[in-house]
């Protein structure tokens, strides 16, 4: 069996809407989603509405690693999770179960989850190797699985991570949000950088990117982030500083008609669409011209 494989699940939709470590009893008699949900795409979509359907509290498997860089870290994911719905989530690493038999995962979870149904996409797989798949995890684990078939666009491709990163390297975003529940974005903490933008007419607010999050396409975006509880667009620089020989990658963030400190603060910026490549201005005041420039269309939807 698998000792130590499966955590304690973390309970997404508290009474006060916290988020806690409960006891896998907590989650006895759910319905289980079965995958490795790198954040939430309308395929998923598709499968957790099958499960709301049931009328049971609706729990996921969520796995870390393995896959390439994941769209989403596993905050901002768990945060894409409670937003749609999931009442809890049981993070797994990769590498602990990656050498586990199809036979001993399904039966783990069957003893220590004990979900009353189980839901999986058409081409989900699971154990040492990857060869089992939805009808096993129902023949190992004897609790009923609905497999559910993925969901594809209109070429005919399957809609899933890889097809979203692709066009996310592209920076083709608006597509990619398409197909993303809540679109792309980064959550992180606003830094203090080098105050360039402040001196230039265009105070910005810093992230670093998180180490580890699939990396999209540098370029200057459209955004949007609720700030005390109010909408305001914004311009994001992913990527370098060429204008001030600065080869340091961070997201700056320029908020339309926004004045206050928002240092230190967690800010969750979205990204709307892809505005235009990064280069390298003569002097500030060609860069300033830019900048007025992509505010307009940022306004007007140009």
């Amino acid at each position: 069996m698998l000792s130590g494989v499966l955590p304690d699940p973390l309970i997404l939709r508290g009474a006060g809407g916290e988020i806690y470590t409960a006891d896998k009893k907590e989650t006895r008699g759910c319905a289980l989603l079965l995958g490795g949900f790198d954040g939430l795409h309308k395929g998923h979509e598709r499968l957790l509405s099958a499960a709301k359907q049931s009328g049971l509290p609706v729990a996921a498997i969520c796995i870390s690693g393995g896959k390439g860089a994941p769209l989403f870290t596993n905050d901002e994911r768990i945060a894409v999770f409670s937003e749609n719905g999931i009442d809890a989530v049981y993070p797994l690493e990769y590498d602990k179960i990656k050498d586990v038999s199809a036979q001993d995962f399904a039966r783990n979870v069957k003893e220590e989850i004990a979900p009353a149904r189980c839901f999986c996409g058409e081409d989900f797989r699971f154990g040492a190797g990857g060869k089992a798949d939805g009808r096993d995890f129902e023949a190992f684990s004897r609790v009923p699985v609905q497999i559910v078939p993925i969901l594809k666009d209109e070429k005919g491709e399957k809609i899933g991570a890889e097809q979203i990163k692709s066009l996310l390297a592209a920076g083709e975003m608006q597509a990619a949000n398409a197909f993303l529940c809540g679109g792309f974005f980064l959550t992180g903490e606003v830094i203090k950088d080098r105050g360039v933008g402040r001196r230039i007419g265009f105070p910005t607010a810093n992230i670093v990117y998180p180490e580890g999050k699939f990396v999209i396409k540098h370029g200057v975006y459209e955004t949007a982030a609720t700030i005390a509880g109010k909408e305001y667009k914004g311009i994001t620089n992913f990527g370098a500083r060429p204008t001030f020989l600065n080869d340091a990658v961070i997201t700056e963030t320029h908020f339309l008609n926004f004045s206050g400190d928002l240092y230190g603060r967690a800010l969750t910026v979205r990204f709307i669409r892809f505005l235009r490549e990064i280069r390298a201005f003569e002097n500030a005041e060609e860069l300033t011209g830019q900048l007025e420039y992509d505010k307009r269309r940022v306004l007007t939807g140009d």
